[in-house]
């Protein structure tokens, strides 16, 4: 028999998903080990701070146990899973907002400035129709891998055999679609 024939097909995230909901800890475990990465990645992507990030991708994959009844199937499980991840990121903003936040000795919350937004000419917030519009001009091929990679959180190996490109023109697209962002965005930018 080859090699290929004796391989068992790979269990969808889906039915691991539907056995973790019926308390197969194995299936939680195998979805664990797929998923672990990208979240950790995309949980330091937003947070800049490595602490935060194990934390924050800690909690998440917390919730994941206590939802994971709660995933339909209708979307990927990659996007269900950025989705509680992004989620998650924004509420230990808030919750550390609400922490942060002091009153004056007359009970008045003082106005407070989003880390970041002092200078508004030099914010690091970009508007998101000007996002949107700039990745709706991108080339078809950079816009997937863009897309695939930085909005989904896929690896480039994952990217690669979802595209049937290698993982060189993977990287590379992306290099060049984060390129022509800037370019399309500092346009945007311009006052008229």
């Amino acid at each position: 028999m080859a090699e290929s024939e004796t391989e068992t097909p790979r269990t969808s995230d889906y039915e691991l998903a539907q056995r973790a909901a019926e308390g197969d800890r194995t299936a939680f475990e195998e979805l664990y080990q797929r998923h672990n990465r990208r979240v950790y990645s995309l949980c330091l992507r937003m947070t800049q701070n490595v602490t935060e990030a194990e934390d924050l991708a800690q909690e998440v994959f917390i919730q994941l146990f206590r939802k994971i009844g709660s995933f339909r199937g209708e979307s990927a499980f990659t996007t269900w899973l950025h989705r509680l991840t992004v989620n998650q990121v924004l509420m230990h903003f808030r919750k550390r907002g609400v922490r942060l936040e002091q009153t004056t000795e007359e009970g008045e919350v003082p106005v407070q400035i989003v880390k970041g937004t002092e200078n508004p000419n030099a914010m690091p917030v970009v508007d998101r129709i000007a996002l949107d519009k700039a990745i709706g001009q991108l080339p078809p091929g950079y816009r997937s891998v863009f897309t695939l990679h930085d909005i989904e959180g896929h690896e480039h190996e994952e990217i690669a055999r979802m595209l049937g490109v290698s993982v060189g023109t993977s990287k590379s697209q992306l290099h060049k679609a984060r390129m022509k962002l800037r370019g399309l965005l500092r346009q945007q930018n311009k006052p008229k």
